[in-house]
C-alpha cells in the first residue's frame, strides 16, 4: 500500500519560494479543493481530475504550497511512500 507523507503528517515541506525565497507551507491535495465532498471521495477516482494525467501512474499526490511572505501559489508533485 502506498501512501502520501504530507497526507498522513509523516512529512512536511521543505521548499522555499523561488520568488522570495520564504518557506512554503502545505495547504493539502489539490482534489480537496473540487467542491464540499472531494476530501470524502476514493483516493485513485480523484487523481484522474487533479490537472496531472500520470499521478495515478506515478503514485503522486498533487498538493497545493503557498509561500508565507509574498502569497505565491504553486502545485507540488508530492512521491507517495510504502506504508
Amino acid at each position: 500500500m502506498l501512501i502520501c507523507p504530507l497526507c498522513n503528517g509523516l512529512k512536511e515541506v521543505e521548499d522555499s519560494c523561488p520568488d522570495c525565497a520564504s518557506e512554503m507551507v502545505d495547504h493539502g491535495k489539490i482534489v480537496d479543493y473540487l467542491d464540499d465532498y472531494s476530501p470524502y471521495l476514493e483516493v485513485m477516482m480523484t487523481k484522474l481530475v487533479d490537472g496531472d494525467s500520470d499521478s495515478a501512474m506515478a503514485h503522486q499526490c498533487i498538493h497545493i504550497i503557498q509561500c508565507v511572505d509574498c502569497g505565491k501559489i504553486m502545485t507540488k508533485e508530492i512521491q507517495e511512500a510504502p506504508y
